[in-house]
Formats: C-alpha cells, structure tokens, sequence
C-alpha cells in the first residue's frame, strides 16, 4: 500500500489519469469477462438440451415450446418462427421461391442470434490490444516525470533514481495485468461461440429441410 500511495503522490495528473482509466479498463474486462461465462455456459446448455427436445416432440407447436423452455437465451425459438413463418403478399421476397425464402428468414434470424453471443467480444479484444500500450505510456511519462523531479534536487545517485523509475515501471506491469485476462477470455469466448455457431447452423438446415418437407 505505501508503495501505491508514493506513486500516486509522485504521479502527475496525466500519470493517474493512465492508472485510473486502466483500472477502469480492468473491472469492465471482468465485469464483461464473468457476464460472458454465465451467457454463453446457459446458451451451450440450452442449445443442447433445446434443440433434443425439439426433434422429441410429436408437432410443432409443442417442439417450439420445449425448445423455448430449455433455451433461456432465446436463441431457438427465433430459428423455430423463421421456418413456421410465410413473406408478407405482395413484397420481393413472396415472389422468390419458398427454399430462398426460408434461407433468408433463417439466415437473419441466425445472423441475431450470434450478435447476442458476440456481444462484449469488441470490449475484450479492444482492452486487449490497448491496455498494454497504455501502461508503457504510463511508464514513459512516469520516468519522464520522476527525472524531471529529480533534475531540479540536486546531486543524482542510484539510489534516487531507482525508486521512481522502479515504480514507474509498475504501469507496463499493469497494462499487461488488465491486458491478458482479456485476450485469454476472448479466444476462450471465441471458441465458445464457434460452437454454437456449429449447433444453430446445423438446426438452421435441418428446419429448413423440415419447412421444404412439410
């Protein structure tokens, strides 16, 4: 603690400004990080369990609404509508034919069902990729900052210049800490997503083949 006190007391103004916006950056990142585990752990759950209940029940309408139970993310039951629905009379898409129409209704509906699971991915990644470099800039002013200071003291020893430099450096440090938490949890998210990209495309054709059928 005195260590983070005599930095802040040695910082400029700019210099914590850099360590306030990165502790920002960091309760966000976990903020979002915790947010998304619990998201995309039910949406993997309900996908599974929704999309086996569907195929299990006797008709439709019961199919929609055990999906719709098992799927509290709601990621189904917009696919489900999709390939129950019919185009408006009247308008460009009621006089393409029926397979085009059911592709282009279950591709917007798949199309919004990966903008919620993606949701918070450009937070991560931007934090990510800046974060770093707003720590080194924070140590670059920091050093500036504390030669400056110890110009204007007197006789310059290593023992004078080693405390505020050393800490300084605590803001690359810093940069790092709030910067790899959010790119692990941005590839882990990814690969999280991509799989039930892999589920929704899957039920996609299969509703569209079901629709064509019936």
């Amino acid at each position: 603690m005195d260590g983070l006190a005599g930095f802040w007391a040695q910082s400029d103004a700019v210099g914590r400004a850099v360590a306030a916006l990165l502790l920002l950056m960091s309760i966000g990142a976990w903020v979002v990080i915790l947010w998304k585990v619990w998201v995309l752990r039910r949406a993997r759950r309900g996908l599974a369990e929704g999309i086996a209940a569907f195929w299990e029940a006797p008709d439709l309408a019961q199919a929609r609404e055990r999906a719709a139970a098992l799927d509290p993310e709601g990621l189904l039951r917009p696919l489900i509508d999709a390939a129950a629905a019919s185009a408006p009379a009247g308008t460009l898409q009621d006089r393409a034919n029926v397979g085009d129409q059911l592709t282009r209704r279950l591709r917007d509906a798949l199309h919004r069902a990966l903008a919620h699971l993606q949701t918070g991915q450009v937070f991560l990644a931007s934090v990510g990729s800046t974060s770093p470099f707003i720590g080194l800039f924070g140590t670059v002013w920091g050093i500036y900052h504390a030669l400056l200071g110890l110009g204007t003291g007197g006789a310059i020893s290593i023992e004078r210049i080693a405390g505020p430099v050393g800490e300084a450096l605590v803001m690359t440090a810093a940069g790092l800490a709030v910067a790899i938490p959010a790119v692990l949890a941005y590839n882990l998210f990814g690969k999280w997503v991509g799989a039930c990209e892999a589920e929704l495309e899957g039920f996609a054709h299969d509703l569209r083949g079901l629709a064509l059928a019936s």
